[in-house]
């Protein structure tokens, strides 16, 4: 390709990115994780923050053992903070969305902190969570983050319902917030 039309193409990652995020939707969980592993490895430790962000966030979705799940929301969460702490994040585009984000990495950590036994830090991403939650725009997005940070807190002062944790009760999905698309 030429250097020209290099510079010119589109971003293709959030597009891949986007592809595998149906195919787990769809249902098919362990070739998803594959694919997103194999897209982390072309990334890189250290490709694009804004990247590594998004794919984290939705290849901890992917993981079988909550301390991985709570492994790849760690780094989800490491590379949005990359991007809001840049000198310059204010005149860059990813930063805005990687704060966008905010909310629903904190009610994540605070999802997979709780499924493994850590009440307080569970409790201290959920604030984050809530706090963040306070500067996203109305509509669908922000209203199933605010009700999946609702159900968790329920959840956390133990009164969701007879369920308890298994979501029996009808609360199933309750860490999840809705994703915005990549």
């Amino acid at each position: 390709m030429a250097k020209g039309q290099e510079q010119a193409a589109p971003d293709a990652v959030p597009t891949r990115i986007g592809q595998v995020v149906m195919l787990h939707h769809a249902g098919d969980r362990e070739e998803a994780r594959h694919r997103f592993l194999a897209l982390w490895e072309e990334i890189g430790e250290q490709g694009d923050p804004l990247h590594r962000c998004t794919l984290a966030h939705y290849l901890a979705d992917t993981q079988d053992d909550p301390a991985e799940e709570l492994a790849w929301d760690l780094r989800a969460l490491s590379a949005a903070e990359e991007l809001t702490e840049d000198r310059l994040a204010d005149r860059h585009e990813a930063a805005s969305a990687a704060r966008a984000l905010y909310p629903s990495l904190h009610l994540n950590l605070a999802a997979d902190y709780d499924r493994l036994g850590h009440c307080e830090a569970a409790r201290l991403h959920l604030r984050r969570a809530r706090i963040a939650a306070e500067s996203l725009a109305p509509g669908r997005y922000g209203a199933g983050v605010r009700a999946s940070i609702d159900r968790l807190e329920l959840r956390l002062d133990g009164l969701d319902g007879p369920g308890g944790r298994d979501g029996s009760d009808g609360t199933e999905g309750w860490g999840r917030p809705p994703r915005q698309g990549p």
